[in-house]
């Protein structure tokens, strides 16, 4: 997992635009992460996280703050590891196949969310918590380098 964060750290340029960096990014955890059926990410605007730059099958496009694992992780403003997403309270199923999920909130340099990374695999309890430090270093990567700092 350290070549997913040097990866990040050589392809994601702040210079670039928003959608640009989140696009690169979820190509690289997509293509990085074995057993995953969904990698992206979701933009807190108009008072909703809208659906941004993925790798998958077609999402959900608007999830309101403290719905599903996306809204609930960005309104408690913390990484949430799912093991079984079917035992989530109000779990939102985009994908049928999804079995586990992680979500890591994007944050500017106040700490405050600005949006959230979501992967989601088919197999159960698929992300540990070493998964979880990375992935939290990658969203912290991906966070600074878009211009919501």
């Amino acid at each position: 997992m350290n070549e997913l964060l040097e990866s990040a750290r050589a392809l994601l340029d702040a210079a670039h635009p928003v959608m640009t960096t989140l696009a690169n990014a979820s190509a690289l955890l997509y293509g990085a992460l074995e057993h995953v059926n969904w990698a992206g990410f979701y933009l807190f605007e108009k008072g909703a996280l809208w659906l941004g730059p993925f790798q998958g099958s077609p999402a959900c496009v608007r999830i309101a703050p403290g719905r599903g694992v996306c809204g609930t992780a960005f309104e408690q403003n913390e990484t949430l590891v799912v093991p079984d997403v079917h035992a989530f309270p109000g779990h939102i199923a985009c994908d049928s196949a999804s079995r586990s999920e992680i979500v890591i909130p994007l944050r500017n340099a106040d700490g405050a969310p600005f949006g959230v990374m979501d992967i989601d695999s088919p197999e159960p309890d698929r992300f540990s918590s070493r998964d979880a430090e990375t992935l939290e270093a990658f969203a912290a990567i991906v966070s600074e380098r878009c211009h919501f700092r």
